[in-house]
């Protein structure tokens, strides 16, 4: 079984979990407040295994389906058999914690904010992917227009960026775009080449 596919199931698993008992949803959702005041710092994390709803859930885990199997790949083919997997894994982990440090720095004092869902961490994989295949096309779902990745990548950034200043709806548009950013510097950190093929 692929690393993705274990994550996808298990984030179904606990998500599907706590949208039937909001005591568990409420123990595992990002709640800076308490972050702050009781040190309840495993929130960092398990936000990324709920979500608000199966529609969520369901973009998400499309995105990571699409995705993760072709980063794990490359992956395997750039760092070897015996570290992909943690190269992977630290990809991933690591687009679920930097993604949501401004959420955390900009609500410390809010006990009203909660933020659920994976999509720091998937937006992480994305832009590993577009660093690695930066020709491919991509889309939006259901609109038949294909772009090179990287164009798409710059556009996605660009809007994620302009909805977190305006901050009129309930997304948190922060946690799209540093797991962004966090995914092509981790990749390109990693395997430093991959920039210079990029610019070839």
């Amino acid at each position: 079984m692929s690393i993705t596919i274990f994550i996808l199931l298990v984030t179904v698993l606990v998500s599907l979990s706590a949208l039937r008992n909001r005591e568990l949803f409420f123990k595992l959702d990002f709640q800076p407040y308490l972050i702050d005041r009781n040190k309840e710092w495993y929130r960092f994390f398990s936000h990324a295994f709920i979500h608000a709803d199966g529609f969520h859930l369901g973009i998400n885990m499309y995105v990571l389906y699409t995705f993760g199997n072709t980063v794990e790949a490359n992956f395997q083919a750039l760092y070897g058999q015996q570290v992909w997997v943690a190269y992977y894994l630290l990809l991933y982990v690591g687009g679920v914690l930097f993604s949501a440090l401004p959420g955390y720095m900009r609500n410390k004092e809010n006990y009203a904010y909660h933020g659920v869902g994976a999509s720091g961490a998937v937006s992480a994989v994305v832009f590993s992917y577009i660093l690695m295949n930066p020709f491919s096309k991509l889309g939006i779902i259901l609109i038949p227009i294909g772009l090179p990745a990287f164009a798409f990548g710059i556009l996605y950034l660009g809007y994620e960026v302009y909805m977190d200043r305006n901050r009129k709806s309930n997304i948190a548009h922060s946690a799209h775009y540093i797991g962004a950013i966090f995914g092509l510097v981790f990749t390109a950190a990693t395997k430093p080449s991959l920039i210079l093929r990029f610019f070839d």
